[in-house]
């Protein structure tokens, strides 16, 4: 056995190998290239240092016990303890180190760095100064024991993000966010990143040269690519590393740190696909869209607006077929009011909105016939924000009367002809933020005094399209509901009121000179996918844009489920099928079925006298969240023998990732005598190579079956 004496003359002469050690890699360890097994030491540098500071911190309590000089026995087991703390605290500088030249830097590394070795120097110099007198001895410890605690509190900034171990004494309410005020990045986008990545990828600690803790480092990338490209999954190392399986050396988060959630995947994945803006209001954000409706759910739905909710049995009064009422978004008492169809237009109608002149916000009346109309309604509106009266041969007078509602921020009066007295009711609306003047006749001279009376108004006076194509873009189209029972009130708009709209019915494309052409809402019977496209003369066609909605048909006696879904997907559970409840945009809504590990099976027992000639099964597409067409649709019906197939079709697959969005597979069903329908549905079980999670089991969501006679 080693005696007492032995040891402590290792233990002190072990001390300056570390020191010269330690002294090499803080001046020269970029310089210094160290093989592999040296870089495992490194590693385990948040193993050790919790050893060296216990030793080192019950080795200095000694200096602190009275007449600690005549308990000699006691005093020796303090200096080892002492000795040994300091031992390894300078293994664990060495292993820090060598660990810091693995993506590692910046000032929480360097302030880290310098006070570990402080911590060991001092250690040191106590250890051999340990005679002195207790004066200098006491206030000594205590510098290092404050030291070591600045030292870990650093270290824990580099693990686990800034002022970790602070955090409980700086907890602050946290802020309260309306819907109306959020963004995509900062409010949705961003505190995924802060919670499950930014811990290593941020000042301090770069992993793969990969900074998420700032905009400029999430836009500059990393080594092996671009963090993220607009619109582009596949080109987007975030998307590819966080849909690699768990046990892959490069998904990300690691599998030993919190993981995303589905939901959390989701609003990223769908963040890329809406362009990856870092600017971007939510409320820019198309309503119906997963994105939308999964940030939404974090954010305060109580509205900056101060005025009650308007009474909804005004409102269902005021929903007709030439006028449309409806929220500014799920929940908030604002509300948008849009006319259409200049045929049914009745100006007396104006004077119904005097129920919801406090709620009114928004106002569009695109082409309605506004000549000679009295307009004081629109005086009225007590918080009316934006208004739209377009090609609606307005007058001097009226916008006069326009120009006295002061809470007005965005006017639109494109198409109408402004003369002296309209300029001069212009120019008195100075709160205005935004204001659209296309083909009013204004003379250039007339531009330039409208832009002296407006300085803070962003004018918009069209342009000259002689030398310039634009394209269009896509009109907007809205159903009463996705699902209805007779029929449901097809709409389409677009915000160039002078632009033609053409539409089709079938899914086809619609063309300039073939397709329907859209002159007021119409009534569609049957499931349907519409879809439409704006044209007008010197503008090039617009992307198409497309709704599917459903038929919901005769309920059947009863479905059963063949093949259990998901549990995570289980929505009702075989009533979800049947119950005439189209879901939402977003497969994570509640009112889906979802398949991943089976395919889809389920059995129809019809109503007696129920004779089906046509079968919809209503489906929800987003590649995105791995949801794909199914591989295979088999459908058999029986009349309570043999099973006869009368569907087997293999569906077009998707070769692209797209937004998330429905579609609807109908097939015809015999003219004969059955009374059960048995359906397959086949999922993928490898999406395709070129998607980022190629080699992954795909799903398919499915929400409503319709049987039609």
């Amino acid at each position: 056995m080693i005696k007492t004496k032995t040891l402590r003359f290792l233990l002190e002469n072990t001390l300056f190998v570390w020191l010269g050690l330690a002294f090499i890699l803080w001046i020269g360890g970029d310089s210094v290239i160290l093989p592999e097994w040296i870089q495992v030491l490194g590693r385990s540098h948040p193993l050790i240092l919790h050893f060296p500071i216990v030793l080192i911190l019950f080795g200095v309590l000694f200096f602190w016990i009275p007449k600690i000089d005549q308990k000699p026995d006691l005093k020796e087991f303090g200096e080892l303890s002492l000795l040994a703390g300091v031992n390894f605290a300078g293994i664990t500088v060495i292993a820090g180190l060598v660990l810091a030249q693995e993506d590692y830097e910046g000032n929480a590394l360097e302030w880290h760095q310098n006070a570990g070795l402080l911590v060991f120097l001092g250690g040191v110099l106590i250890y051999f100064l340990r005679n002195q007198s207790k004066k200098i001895l006491q206030p000594s410890s205590l510098a290092l024991a404050l030291g070591i605690v600045l030292t870990g509190h650093w270290g824990a900034d580099l693990t686990h993000g800034e002022n970790f171990l602070l955090a409980p004494l700086m907890d602050e309410e946290p802020e309260l966010i309306a819907l109306s005020e959020a963004e995509v990045f900062r409010d949705v986008v961003q505190p995924i990143l802060n919670t499950k990545c930014v811990s290593c990828h941020k000042e301090g600690k770069i992993k793969g040269e990969l900074r998420l803790d700032h905009i400029e480092g999430i836009q500059a990338g990393g080594e092996t690519g671009p963090f993220v490209t607009a619109g582009d999954l596949a080109n987007s190392l975030m998307v590819e590393r966080i849909n690699l399986p768990l046990e892959a050396k490069e998904h990300m988060p690691p599998k030993n740190k919190p993981q995303l959630t589905e939901e959390e995947k989701s609003i990223l994945m769908d963040w890329v696909i809406a362009g990856a803006k870092f600017d971007q209001k939510l409320m820019d954000i198309e309503p119906e869209s997963e994105l939308f409706v999964l940030a939404s759910q974090k954010f305060e739905t109580e509205t900056p607006f101060e005025f009650a909710a308007a009474d909804p049995d005004d409102i269902e009064e005021l929903n007709n077929f030439f006028r449309k009422v409806e929220p500014i978004y799920p929940g908030s008492p604002a509300l948008v009011v849009s006319y259409f169809g200049i045929s049914a237009f009745d100006p007396s109608s104006l004077s119904d909105l005097n129920k919801i002149r406090q709620q009114v916000i928004q106002l569009n009346l695109n082409k309605m016939p506004l000549q000679n109309v009295d307009l004081s309604i629109i005086r009225d509106l007590e918080n009316l924000q934006e208004l739209q009266v377009n090609f609606t041969d307005l007058n001097s007078s009226q916008l006069d009367l326009i120009s006295q509602n002061s809470s007005l921020k965005s006017l639109s009066i494109s198409g109408n002809s402004v003369d002296s007295d309209g300029l001069q009711a212009l120019s008195k609306m100075i709160q205005l933020e935004e204001l659209f003047v296309w083909q009013t006749g204004l003379s250039d001279q007339n531009e330039k005094k409208l832009m002296v009376a407006l300085p803070d108004t962003e004018i918009d006076f069209g342009f000259d399209s002689q030398s310039v194509v634009y394209e269009l873009n896509s009109p907007k189209i809205e159903s009463d509901k996705d699902m209805f029972g007779d029929s449901t009130l097809i709409s389409i708009s677009h915000p160039i009121a002078t632009a033609e709209i053409r539409y089709t019915l079938n899914g086809d494309l619609p063309d300039s000179l073939a397709s329907q052409r859209y002159q007021g809402p119409f009534w569609v019977n049957k499931s349907a996918e519409i879809k439409a496209r704006a044209f007008a003369s010197e503008w090039k066609g617009s992307p198409e844009s497309s709704i599917i909605v459903f038929r919901a048909g005769n309920p059947p006696k009863e479905l059963r489920l063949l093949t259990e879904p998901n549990p995570n997907y289980f929505g009702k559970g075989n009533i979800t099928l049947i119950d005439q409840v189209k879901g939402k945009n977003n497969h994570t809504s509640g009112e889906w079925l979802g398949y991943q590990d089976q395919n889809a099976e389920f059995e129809i027992i019809l109503n007696e006298n129920q004779k089906p000639r046509e079968i919809t099964i209503s489906m929800l597409y987003h590649e995105g969240a791995y949801i794909f067409p199914p591989t295979q649709v088999q459908i058999w019906i029986s009349d309570g023998g043999t099973w006869n197939r009368v569907v087997n079709e293999i569906p077009d697959q998707s070769t692209q990732i797209l937004p998330s969005r429905f579609e609807a597979l109908t097939y015809t069903l015999p003219k004969q005598d059955f009374s059960r329908v048995k359906v397959q549905v086949n999922r993928i079980t490898s999406l395709p190579k070129w998607h980022p999670g190629a080699g992954s089991k795909g799903w398919v969501f499915i929400d409503e079956i319709s049987l039609l006679n």
